[in-house]
């Protein structure tokens, strides 16, 4: 009987050294067939990374070129800004100055012929107001 057992044991061994060999078998084409897809993935995905490497190169020179412009347009916004201050200055002062001169000689003229025409002063020569109408200013109604 032990030598019944032994075989039966004997052949148990050896159908599991079987089925451990053809797991490994199987294991080793599996791993073969995955190597293969991912090398034919990387051969695929290969252009579509360096493309997006290009693509990205060039959105980050456009960029720097769009910033250089924007800084550029910004310098020259300022430029024209500061420079259209300064002639609108100068414009207002070379109206101004002569008007406010000619006002002040037209207002001396005119108190000047004021004083000679009425011999008194302009302000001495005004209405004054009555007690009637001076009431009525405060009248509140």
């Amino acid at each position: 009987m032990t030598d019944l057992f032994l075989g039966v044991i004997a052949l148990a061994v050896l159908v599991m050294a079987i089925i451990q060999v053809a797991a490994i078998v199987f294991a080793a084409r599996a791993a073969r067939r995955v190597g293969e897809a991912v090398a034919r993935l990387e051969h695929d995905v290969r252009p579509i990374v360096t493309n997006l490497q290009s693509i990205s190169a060039d959105a980050a020179r456009a960029t720097a070129i769009a910033a250089a412009q924007v800084d550029r347009a910004e310098r020259v916004i300022g430029d024209l800004s500061q420079r259209l201050d300064e002639t609108m200055t100068l414009v207002q002062k070379s109206i101004m100055t002569p008007a406010r001169e000619g006002f002040a000689i037209l207002q001396a003229l005119k108190a000047a012929f004021g004083a000679f025409r009425s011999g008194a002063p302009h302000d001495a020569t005004r209405k004054r107001p009555t007690a009637a109408e001076e009431e009525d200013a405060l009248f509140i109604g």
